[in-house]
């Protein structure tokens, strides 16, 4: 499918942040968005680039009051060398298909939504950060639009993509985080939607994540929805343990979200040669080890901080120091590569990267 592109007036623009260094993350949103429709007859149709706008949704529309919704976020890179790249974007598209078809909604062609997706970036090429650690952030949204108050799924969506310049996700940057191991709330359970991305298994996390704000910790540990006894995402990201010689992550029990960077970093740790687990990890495991000091590291895999490296954990009234408290060599070198990689200063010895601006 074409997609038509009607661009803002010249004097309607909105001034780009002078300042990479004071953007934050999920400020600021660029001049355009791309929109595309979804009815039975004729399916998805009207791909389109506008001026970016206030949504057009009915009060009863389905998505405010059942949440059929379903989103991503990856990003664009300005390479050392001045280039704009995407980085592993096809994963991206193929998991939202993937949550598509979780919440009984209606798959997209891939090829179509990435074309569409380029030409926005490129479009806003100019909010793109120059800054090394700055990048622009893309989140499509698929949403079930139909003004219908009865419980079923809609019938008729809406796909859009809207960009935006971001920083750091922490303010604190690459640095150790401190969090607190919830053993009474839960983001997901198996059986659920928790291997959806999905504003429900967001808007799930609020209450914990403000009692561990409350208490003064960056992020929340989400131990498994049934037992309260295995580990499994820290906030919004996936997370590994580094016990001995052993990295190692949950497995996809169908409550975690298959991130993108976490599976980034199982495939660099396996061509390093380094030994990795997709295992059932407990709590308890990870006290144990804390305690007779063979917990290496912790860290955080996500799109918006790549590596979160954690200096301390607190679980049942007590706080548990992650060897000394200091980012871990292996947390280090997996952020500088990766980072090495989406800008261009490293090979890509993985074909995850492509140029688009040729």
């Amino acid at each position: 499918m074409m997609v038509s592109i009607t661009r803002v007036a010249e004097s309607q623009r909105k001034p780009i942040p002078p300042d990479d260094t004071q953007l934050g993350f999920g400020r600021y949103f660029s001049d355009h968005m791309f929109m595309m429709d979804y009815t039975p007859e004729p399916g998805w149709h009207n791909p389109r680039i506008v001026p970016y706008a206030p949504l057009p949704l009915d009060p009863a529309c389905m998505v405010l009051h059942y949440g059929q919704e379903a989103f991503e976020g990856l990003k664009a890179y300005r390479g050392v060398d001045g280039a704009i790249r995407l980085f592993r974007y096809h994963k991206n598209l193929e998991r939202l298909n993937a949550s598509a078809k979780r919440l009984c909604m209606p798959t997209f062609d891939s090829a179509t939504v990435a074309d569409a997706m380029k030409q926005l970036v490129l479009l806003e090429k100019d909010w793109i950060p120059k800054t090394e650690g700055c990048a622009l952030y893309i989140r499509p949204n698929l949403v079930g639009v139909d003004p219908f108050l009865g419980v079923r799924s809609s019938q008729s969506f809406l796909l859009y993509i809207i960009v935006g310049p971001v920083g750091s996700y922490y303010p604190e940057g690459f640095n150790p985080v401190s969090i607190w191991v919830s053993d009474r709330y839960v983001r997901a359970v198996r059986g659920g939607i928790g291997e959806a991305k999905t504003s429900g298994n967001y808007a799930a996390s609020l209450y914990g994540q403000m009692e561990a704000k409350k208490k003064g910790y960056t992020q929340v540990l989400w131990l498994d929805g049934i037992e309260h006894r295995y580990v499994e995402e820290v906030g919004t990201m996936n997370i590994f343990f580094v016990i001995g010689d052993e990295a190692i992550t949950s497995p996809l029990t169908g409550s975690i979200l298959p991130g993108v960077t976490r599976d980034s970093v199982l495939q660099i740790l396996r061509a390093w040669g380094h030994k990795v687990s997709e295992r059932m990890l407990g709590i308890d495991e990870v006290v144990a080890a804390a305690e007779k000091g063979t917990l290496r590291e912790v860290f955080g895999t996500g799109t918006a901080a790549i590596i979160s490296p954690v200096g301390s954990f607190h679980y049942q009234d007590k706080t548990h120091r992650v060897a000394d408290g200091r980012t871990g060599p292996l947390s280090n070198k997996l952020y500088e590569h990766i980072l090495a990689i989406q800008y261009g200063r490293e090979k890509d010895p993985y074909g995850w990267t492509e140029r688009i601006d040729l």
